[in-house]
């Protein structure tokens, strides 16, 4: 994911809500979410480069999401694929606890990321950049939430106001349709209220929408994700017009 907006333990019944965008260059092969062959525990989409995923839940109610950190000057062309990151938590069984501390050993072999693993019960953020609570993995508290391509809850523009957006549509007890529009929004921040992350204005400029549009990169998928208590988990995934 590039953005994603969760309610945890604010909705009764309903522990996690979440809602977010997918970006990446049109070329990259992925397959829609469905349950996976190999892992059939599994249901998310999947990326036919790197063989990971971005978000995904499992039958007995894991779910896990990722988020890439926006740093250039840092990217390894060498490093392994964050997707696997995901698959790994939703193909194993240990808890979130039992996962980041597995993973603190080797995590500065990634890019940077952003990683949300969890259950009904639990759900920790975990990040190999930064220098808070997010390097030992921190266990969220009741509340809204957002992330995108730097650390949680970080004031982007895009995150600010959909993470404003959402709060209203959790109040108005909306229907999926309308998360799904809000993952719409293609405006772009005022210059001025651009991050500074190592890439162009430009660049800066075309990233700072809720669904980006480019000839050749983009918001390819939003994806809703309910935890509904002792219930499955619910996924649902729609391209976005440009990917129609």
């Amino acid at each position: 994911m590039c953005l994603i907006v969760f309610a945890w333990h604010v909705i009764p019944d309903m522990p996690l809500i979440a809602a977010g965008n997918r970006d990446e260059f049109y070329d990259r092969p992925a397959k829609p979410a469905d349950w996976w062959e190999d892992y059939p525990q599994i249901y998310a989409g999947r990326d036919l480069q790197g063989g990971g995923t971005w978000i995904g839940v499992t039958r007995d109610g894991r779910f896990a999401a990722l988020t890439n950190i926006r740093a250039p000057s840092e990217m390894r062309d060498d490093a392994p694929s964050r997707g696997a990151l995901v698959t790994n938590f939703l193909a194993g069984t240990m808890s979130p606890d039992e996962y980041i501390a597995e993973l603190k050993t080797h995590q500065q072999d990634y890019n940077g990321f952003n990683l949300l693993i969890g259950d009904s019960k639990q759900l920790v953020w975990f990040s190999n950049r930064g220098d808070g609570d997010e390097r030992n993995g921190k266990a969220l508290g009741p509340g809204i939430y957002g992330l995108s391509n730097s650390l949680l809850d970080c004031a982007w523009p895009k995150v600010v106001r959909t993470k404003a957006q959402f709060a209203s549509l959790l109040c108005q007890g909306a229907p999926e349709d309308a998360y799904f529009e809000m993952l719409t929004d293609t405006t772009c921040a005022s210059d001025c209220r651009l991050p500074k992350t190592g890439v162009s204005i430009e660049r800066e400029r075309l990233l700072s929408a809720v669904c980006i549009e480019s000839p050749d990169y983009g918001t390819r998928v939003s994806t809703l994700v309910k935890l509904n208590g002792g219930a499955q988990p619910v996924l649902i995934e729609r391209p976005t017009l440009a990917m129609r």
